[in-house]
């Protein structure tokens, strides 16, 4: 991306990536723990706060902001850019539909958020929810299970979403502190990439919240996530992506041209099959990257092809993740198979993004029905 922040949180969030971020990430993945060094880093400076609004202590920025941000994180760590890109992606709702309470808590870095709409019964289709939501003389009672949440255990506050409480739709979101009675996170990550971002499956067994802690009108959780969700999940886990395949492309390029054969006198990136396969990286990140900042436009200026976009992006950008991935692992060779490469940590990183739903294979339906002119539901 290009660079879109202020010069001063420029600075800020350089200086996180370089002291805290890139020399934790062998550790986070190898170790599978959570980044709480670097997400703690981005809370102090006030980047966590990037997309709330000035009103309530945040920066006021947003998604070309956090999309950019995002990215160069995940060039070092991808564990640490998907803690984010969830964060940023439940701070959307909470700006839109959370009290000013807690918009503050957040935008001042006091708490970190996360979605936790995955079910194991519903699957890739996230918008619709099997979990209960009951009113008693408690308050609200929420039942279900999560299947995948990011920063299981780590997260201040979930937005969870359910069937609706009484009214019409899909699905209703709320506002669950961690802290909530009734909340179980079951068992510890332990995953082929993105090792540190603890994505656990949690319960919720007679979990009272109060009805306050509704987000948006009951039975309006799909429209949230289709109008506020998606786009924020989609470009930034596109820009998840696109970090990797940058790091995967400058890390290859790195090494061929380093590494030598002696007895000949040249380096790898002698070899024009090499350089041929390092220019493809660069064209596949390249593309990636000219799809996002159109996406960005497309969302930003109301364009009508915005929703066509918002799909096109994370199915392009995780397809073409594993691409270059893949071929850093063969320009590299054996070489790439040692972690101090670097590069098989981006390999594993990358296959996430075609998995995580709503998955590349939805998407491809999603987009061959808007491609075809029918309705996507």
């Amino acid at each position: 991306m290009q660079a879109t922040l202020t010069s001063s949180y420029q600075e800020r969030l350089g200086t996180i990536i370089a002291d805290v971020v890139g020399p934790q990430a062998e550790a986070i993945d190898r170790e599978a723990v959570f980044p709480g060094q670097g997400v703690a880093a981005l809370a102090e400076s006030g980047l966590l706060g990037l997309i709330s609004a000035r009103e309530v202590g945040g920066l006021g920025f947003g998604l070309a902001e956090a999309a950019d941000m995002i990215e160069q994180v995940a060039q070092y760590c991808g564990s640490t850019a998907m803690v984010v890109c969830m964060h940023f992606a439940a701070v959307a709702v909470i700006e839109a539909h959370g009290t000013l309470a807690v918009r503050e808590d957040v935008a001042r870095g006091r708490a970190l958020a996360t979605l936790a709409f995955s079910e194991s019964g519903s699957r890739s289709h996230f918008w619709q929810p099997l979990g209960t939501a009951t009113l008693g003389v408690d308050g609200v009672r929420l039942d279900g299970a999560k299947s995948w949440v990011t920063s299981a255990a780590k997260a201040d506050l979930y937005i969870w979403s359910s069937r609706p409480l009484a009214g019409e739709g899909a699905s209703s979101l709320w506002l669950v502190p961690a802290a909530t009675s009734g909340l179980r996170v079951i068992g510890a990550f332990d995953g082929l990439g993105l090792r540190g971002n603890c994505s656990s499956p949690i319960t919720a067994e007679a979990a009272i919240v109060a009805p306050d802690a509704m987000l948006g009108p009951d039975g309006g959780g799909f429209d949230i996530m289709m109008s506020t969700v998606l786009p924020f999940f989609q470009v930034m886990n596109a820009a998840v992506a696109l970090g990797t395949m940058e790091a995967a492309t400058r890390k290859a390029a790195g090494h061929v041209s380093a590494t030598r054969f002696e007895h000949l006198g040249q380096a790898l990136a002698d070899l024009p099959t090499i350089r041929a396969y390092i220019a493809r990286m660069r064209i596949k990140t390249d593309l990636a990257r000219s799809l996002l900042l159109d996406t960005i436009d497309a969302a930003r200026s109301g364009r009508e092809d915005a929703m066509l976009k918002v799909l096109e992006v994370k199915a392009a950008a995780g397809e073409l993740s594993t691409e270059v991935t893949d071929l850093g692992m063969r320009v590299c060779g054996g070489a790439a198979f040692r972690k101090e490469v670097g590069v098989e940590r981006h390999f594993r990183d990358s296959r996430a993004a075609t998995a995580m739903a709503p998955t590349t294979d939805v998407l491809y339906e999603f987009i061959g029905r808007a491609a075809c002119g029918l309705p996507l539901f």
